[in-house]
């Protein structure tokens, strides 16, 4: 399992996998591309990571003494991001239509039939962008075409970013009069955002946003909370695309501006071998105990995730070794794969990095990033003590022991050949939590960290092998394509909280949610919990926190839920999306790796991670477990909820002690319902706590007991 050639091919995983799609290596992307491609993706990449690298550590007004608007650089990278995308990511479905100019047509045909009736006149530019977008839905999908207007697009894409960015100021203060380029100009913009997410994360996030246009034109002859107030076209083709507001604002920042960076830390930590590392550390720490092998899977999971933040990621840098080791010591295939989805879904919340929707919910909440890391760190502990409870159980259960390898290197050999890993990840951790004595944005953190890890990686190096100067390199202009997804996921999401924002629908999905919860908090959190399952079905996690946390959360802070606990609580039900059917993209990257089918490994992996279901609940009703409280209240909710994990995931595993009969089960379900019950719903609420803990003690000593006594008679 410490063979080294594994490493490269973790490593090489790492940098071809993202939550929503898998990105080809870069050896992979120039073998099956023309050399045309890959040179002009190659300088792409290497424009849009030097523009946000040179942007965060401010070269441009330090050196240069120059100065430009943020969104004008958003403007620069969205139109490198979207050259990038129709560029690179070229495989498709040949097709007689072009479901995307199928989708501008239908569009600009309602325009024109508004216009008629509005103002009875038809606009003929508007008629000639019909005749256009007519010739693109017959002709861009054709193979003969294809790659025509792929090349086509990218240029327009840097034509129409490069006149936005030169004339932005001048488009700002005319945004008012919507002048003719102006709209044109958003309405380009906006369909090629549009397509380009289409082909790189699919129809899921693109149709909710359609949907949610053509509802705000349906909803004025609504009634009641359902209206929302009239915009015309024109206004709001030109807010989504220029305003602060819509696609070049704060979520197109935050995807730019600092999740780049972090994507960058990332694939340089995968090439150094830092993901060997993190890997070897969990088995020299765990391959002794009972279900060893399941047991390196769990903390090798939670110490990759808390760099990557990203689920497939980490099930095909660290599942690519764990899930066969767990199969070979005597879990299922099923149970393998399901062990290792979760545990590599639960890096999203874990501090420091977490995830892209965690440095996103510091903008909506307007805190600090190392506030929210505080908050979700006592809900991922729980998280993985659970998923590690039910792995300890399990191999008791079935009598699995540890890993038999004798070659496993000992905690000291790991880590006096990897130390220098540690260096660059404690110095995030106190610049994230402490920015007031290092003086440093998340971003900038970031790139500080990355430069350490090159340095102790040229010096050091991991177990014999030293990376080169070239392979940073490469390791750096690989993250524009990697965060290809997650830049265009922020543009669209933009113009989705743009439409919202223009249109009043998000404060009147505020009032439905609370008419249909009867304003009962319970109510509420299980209909938003829903909700946010159904929306989750085939979109990212960053897509689902964005659509939850702006049609959603607001309607429990209205309620009196704290903001944090709101947004946490959406962004917990919305990271399933990564192990329930029928998508779960983690479920699925885990069952290719084990060989077995992805749907039932999704189900078997919602089973193992159930405490994902729960632990919403509990933090939103109980603050203390988002460090929101005294210390001795904050230190009982975690040791309580603990207990009640125990006493719930022994339920599901049928063995706590001893194995349990099918009525011992039930009744440590039922147990773990009042250990867990948050004391401040209810009244009485902390007399339940107490009865349900001595009841549980009193489970725990009659199987202690039991055991005792058969191991006696066997004596």
């Amino acid at each position: 399992m410490n063979d080294s050639p594994k490493a490269p091919d973790a490593a090489q995983h790492i940098s071809a996998a993202s939550e929503e799609r898998f990105i080809a290596s870069t050896a992979e992307f120039a073998s099956e591309s023309s050399k045309a491609t890959v040179f002009a993706a190659n300088v792409i990449q290497a424009l849009l990571v030097g523009c946000v690298v040179l942007w965060v550590l401010d070269v441009p007004r330090q050196l240069l003494n120059v100065s430009f608007y943020t969104e004008q650089l958003l403007a620069v990278t969205l139109g490198l991001t979207l050259a990038l995308a129709f560029i690179a990511e070229t495989p498709r479905q040949p097709s007689t239509i072009d479901k995307g100019g199928l989708c501008a047509a239908v569009a600009i045909v309602i325009y024109l039939v508004y216009r008629y009736f509005a103002r009875g006149d038809i606009s003929w530019p508007v008629v000639g962008a019909l005749a256009v977008t007519l010739a693109w839905t017959l002709t861009a999908s054709r193979p003969a075409y294809a790659r025509w207007f792929d090349w086509l697009c990218a240029i327009v894409s840097l034509l129409l970013a490069g006149y936005i960015t030169v004339r932005y100021e001048a488009l700002t203060y005319e945004l008012a009069m919507l002048p003719v380029e102006g709209v044109i100009g958003s309405a380009i913009l906006t369909f090629l955002v549009l397509d380009a997410s289409r082909r790189i994360s699919g129809w899921g996030f693109v149709a909710i946003i359609l949907a949610i246009a053509a509802y705000v034109y349906v909803s004025p002859f609504l009634g009641g909370d359902f209206q929302t107030r009239w915009v015309s076209p024109e206004r709001m083709v030109a807010y989504v695309g220029l305003d602060v507001n819509g696609m070049i604002g704060s979520i197109l920042q935050v995807a730019v501006l600092v999740v780049i960076p972090y994507t960058i830390l990332g694939q340089v930590l995968a090439r150094t071998g830092g993901a060997d590392f993190f890997s070897d550390l969990a088995m020299s720490a765990m391959w002794r105990f009972r279900g060893g092998a399941a047991k390196i899977a769990v903390v090798g999971s939670a110490l990759f995730g808390m760099i990557s933040g990203s689920a497939v990621s980490n099930v095909l840098a660290v599942g690519i070794v764990t899930i066969p080791a767990m199969i070979k010591s005597g879990f299922t295939p099923y149970r393998s794969a399901a062990i290792e989805s979760v545990g590599s879904t639960g890096g999203q919340l874990m501090p420091p990095v977490m995830g892209a929707a965690a440095f996103i919910m510091a903008e909506f909440l307007q805190v600090s990033y190392g506030a929210v890391c505080i908050a979700a760190a006592i809900p991922a502990v729980l998280y993985y003590a659970c998923l590690f409870i039910h792995v300890d159980l399990e191999a008791a259960k079935n009598n699995i022991g540890g890993v038999e390898d004798e070659s496993m290197l000992s905690l000291g050999q790991v880590l006096k050949s990897g130390w220098h890993f540690l260096v660059p990840i404690l110095f995030l951790v106190v610049a994230l939590m402490y920015p007031e004595v290092l003086r440093l944005t998340p971003e900038k953190a970031a790139i500080a960290s990355t430069a350490i890890l090159i340095v102790f990686a040229l010096i050091f190096g991991y177990r014999g092998n030293r990376i080169s100067l070239k392979q940073i390199a490469v390791a750096v202009i690989d993250s524009g394509r990697v965060s290809l997804d997650i830049i265009l996921i922020g543009a669209a999401a933009g113009i989705m909280v743009g439409i919202m924002s223009i249109s009043g629908l998000a404060f009147g999905m505020t009032m439905q949610l609370l008419a249909l919860s009867g304003n009962n908090v319970w109510l509420l959190l299980l209909l938003i919990a829903v909700l946010a399952f159904v929306l989750g079905i085939g979109l990212p996690t960053v897509s689902v926190y964005i659509l939850t946390a702006t049609l959603l959360a607001p309607a429990l802070v209205k309620l009196g839920v704290t903001p944090m606990a709101a947004h946490m609580f959406v962004m917990y039900n919305g990271m399933l999306s990564m192990i329930t059917p029928p998508v779960a993209f983690a479920a699925y990257a885990a069952a290719n790796i084990a060989k077995t089918d992805g749907w039932t490994t999704g189900w078997v992996a919602c089973m193992v991670g159930w405490s994902t279901f729960i632990l919403p609940f509990l933090f939103v009703l109980t603050p203390s477990l988002l460090m929101d409280g005294p210390t001795h209240l904050i230190v009982w909710n975690f040791a309580r909820i603990l207990f009640a994990l125990y006493v719930g995931t022994a339920a599901i595993v049928g063995f706590s002690l001893t194995p349990l009969s099918t009525p011992a089960r039930v009744l440590y379900g039922l147990l773990a319902l009042p250990i867990a019950l948050p004391p401040e719903s209810v009244t009485g609420g902390y007399t339940i706590n107490f009865i349900g803990i001595a009841a549980g003690i009193a489970l725990l000593v009659v199987d202690h007991l039991r055991r005792c006594r058969a191991a006696a008679a066997a004596a």
